[in-house]
């Protein structure tokens, strides 16, 4: 008996942990012109456009969602997961960064924003399938011996 297999849809995205001088975090709050995660925090980033390397989109959505210019500092991670009801799986690069330029302004994408240190990332409402690897990010900054 054969068994059809369906191809599963990936999207690949590339995000920013932003640092300021005092270690802080910059964390976005999802407005409501987002179709999911409404209401939840999350570092800055987005998709990667077809035939863009994710270093250039991740500068490109940082000055397209908050207005600051970025250096990329190092790589952080990647993770992924499932957006189920539309069956796709999100593939997230992340990357340290340090704000290098442009004077600060949310999109539509977005209705708050926040410097957060990193041991009070767990008060917020993070993106659920994110938090984790963001939790464990802080903790390693914050526990680099650990």
């Amino acid at each position: 008996m054969e068994v059809e297999a369906k191809e599963k849809k990936f999207t690949l995205t590339a995000r920013a942990v932003l640092l300021d001088a005092q270690g802080r975090c910059l964390l976005v709050r999802r407005s409501a012109a987002n179709k999911r995660m409404v209401g939840q925090w999350e570092w800055p980033g987005g998709k990667v456009d077809p035939g863009e390397a994710p270093d250039v989109a991740v500068r490109r959505e940082l000055s397209e969602e908050t207005g600051l210019e970025v250096a990329l500092i190092g790589f952080v991670g990647a993770t992924s997961f499932e957006i189920s009801d539309i069956g796709l799986t999100a593939i997230v690069l992340t990357f340290d960064a340090a704000v290098s330029g442009g004077t600060f302004s949310l999109s539509h994408e977005h209705d708050a924003a926040e410097w957060v240190p990193l041991a009070e990332l767990s008060k917020y409402l993070l993106i659920e399938q994110f938090r984790g690897f963001m939790l464990d990010y802080a903790s390693k900054k914050l526990n680099p011996l650990n």
